[in-house]
């Protein structure tokens, strides 16, 4: 049987229905992403890990060097699939349906593309806006995460965000870029200097959001009028940090984002400066994941956050 015959019937397996057709669309961070027809008529989109190869010869094994692929572990697709159901809970930015999940798959309902108009952009900001005020119980989450195949830690803290951000997001990840040589002591030091400064960069206090915690660009889809999103990391975290990813790599029609945002609930004094804090966990995010190529964006964001 084929990997992908493989990969088939183990989704078919896990839905309960007999998948009538399969197509892998791309891979991304180990996992195999395909388009599928199921038994009933549905068309759904699944994220898996690839079946291991039967057969490999001598020059398919990994070599030491190379970078493992996650961890088949039911966490990784059980958090993603804890994120879409706790994000649609808002009823606010519409998310694809679970259809099923498990150890090496999940499986959700199929979006339909379409444009990014600036009309579905005002749209999206004020949905997003509406998802943040629907709130959190904690900064945190009560499942483990988990941000492009790296683990997130979600233990909660009711009472401080940058505390929070300083120790759980930005720390880890430093230590991480440090540790792989992806980041020196020069960028480690800037870093540093802005957890010891968390508490007076942070701006007013807020109380958690129920944010999307992995929102730039490509985790947006635009269909019918309206963006959806997918992919999540999500958590009780600072609405900022949602709106931040989505400067960090250029969102389409991004400033009226911002105006349908705004509308709807506005945003604390201060928060356009505030923007490179935000993005320092992602660019560290990077940084362990792409290496060196990384470290100027680092760089000029922990500057940023220390000159506001």
């Amino acid at each position: 049987m084929s990997r992908s015959a493989a990969l088939a019937v183990r989704i078919g397996q896990l839905t309960g229905l007999t998948v009538r057709e399969a197509r892998v669309v791309g891979s991304q961070h180990g996992y195999q992403h395909l388009m599928i027809t199921l038994s009933d008529g549905r068309r759904a989109f699944a994220k898996a890990l690839p079946p291991p190869d039967p057969s490999p010869g001598p020059d398919q094994r990994p070599g030491p060097d190379q970078r493992p692929g996650p961890d088949p572990d039911a966490t990784v697709f059980a958090a993603e699939a804890n994120g879409l159901r706790w994000l649609a809970e808002a009823a606010s930015v519409p998310v694809p349906k679970v259809l099923a999940v498990g150890p090496h798959a999940l499986v959700i309902s199929m979006i339909p593309p379409g444009p990014a108009t600036p009309e579905a952009a005002f749209g999206f900001g004020t949905d997003l806006a509406r998802l943040h005020a629907a709130g959190a119980d904690t900064f945190g989450a009560p499942w483990p995460g988990f941000i492009a195949g790296l683990p997130l830690d979600n233990t909660p803290d009711a009472a401080d965000w940058p505390h929070w951000y300083a120790h759980r997001r930005l720390l880890p990840f430093l230590t991480r870029a440090v540790d792989t040589g992806a980041l020196r002591s020069e960028e480690a030091r800037l870093v540093e200097a802005v957890i010891d400064r968390i508490g007076s960069l942070a701006g007013p206090a807020e109380p958690p959001s129920r944010i999307h915690g992995d929102c730039w660009a490509g985790n947006v889809l635009w269909s019918g009028n309206r963006g959806w999103l997918i992919d999540p990391a999500a958590h009780g975290g600072h609405r900022e940090t949602d709106l931040a990813m989505l400067a960090l790599f250029g969102a389409p029609s991004l400033d009226r984002i911002l105006v349908g945002y705004n509308d709807a609930v506005p945003l604390a004094a201060g928060w356009r400066p505030r923007i490179p804090l935000h993005q320092l966990h992602p660019l560290l995010v990077h940084a362990c994941l792409y290496g060196a190529s990384y470290r100027e964006e680092v760089r000029s964001a922990a500057r940023a956050a220390l000159a506001i």
